[in-house]
């Protein structure tokens, strides 16, 4: 890793280390009342170069909740040109309360800046995948893996679920081949923005999503009978 970008991830930490803290803290216990279980969630992922690391994030499903989903869902993804939607968009019977939102906001990240400290991560990169995730990719792929692993990224900023799988590839290939000191200053402010933008997006959905649900109940009730009223001439 560049001196420049160590020295960037270090100072970003120290001085958001008392807001972030305090936002951890209100996090794990919002995690605690709304769910059984540890508040933070281990999980290994493929970094940089394809070396494997056990990365944090605040637990935002249930103990135990099963992969087999997201697995279908991530082959889906990389076949197809649909948009990068995740598959709690709409809803996730895996999610604990308020998890959505925790995942949305990117607030689950933040144990990741231990991972950053441990200079397994750096502040700004490619999203770390999961190993099944690694094993589907293609040799040119896997080119994304040529920086080091990050919170937030150029495909974070450049439209993120309304993006194609390929297209996150080559966004992350891109940074790989500029990354710089004004890149990555750049990517940290647009971040908040894209984030806005996002929870505006999954909000949509979910509203759409809701409305389709009513249409559908509504559609399958059988139409209602109105009496007739017969008048008797005598």
């Amino acid at each position: 890793m560049p001196f420049w970008k160590r020295a960037l991830d270090v100072s970003v930490i120290l001085l958001t280390a008392p807001v972030t803290l305090l936002v951890g803290v209100a996090v794990a216990l919002i995690i605690k009342m709304g769910s059984n279980g540890p508040v933070i969630f281990k999980q290994e992922r493929v970094g940089y170069k394809g070396q494997r690391f056990v990365c944090f994030k605040f637990r935002t499903m249930h103990v135990g909740a099963e992969t087999v989903s997201h697995q279908g869902h991530t082959a889906q993804l990389i076949k197809s040109a649909a948009p990068m939607t995740k598959l709690d968009a709409i809803k996730d019977a895996r999610i604990i309360p308020f998890g959505s939102i925790l995942r949305a906001t990117g607030l689950d990240e933040l144990p990741q800046l231990l991972n950053v400290l441990r200079g397994e991560m750096s502040i700004v990169g490619p999203r770390p995948c999961v190993g099944y995730e690694y094993d589907m990719y293609e040799e040119w792929q896997k080119r994304r893996f040529d920086a080091v692993p990050g919170l937030t990224g150029l495909w974070q900023v450049s439209g993120k679920n309304r993006t194609t799988f390929h297209q996150m590839i080559n966004l992350d290939i891109e940074y790989s081949e500029q990354s710089n000191l004004w890149l990555d200053l750049k990517i940290m402010f647009k971040t908040v923005p894209a984030l806005v933008v996002q929870c505006n997006d999954q909000r949509a959905k979910r509203k759409l999503a809701q409305q389709t649900k009513q249409q559908s109940q509504v559609a399958s009730q059988p139409p209602s009978v109105v009496p007739t009223r017969v008048n008797v001439v005598g």
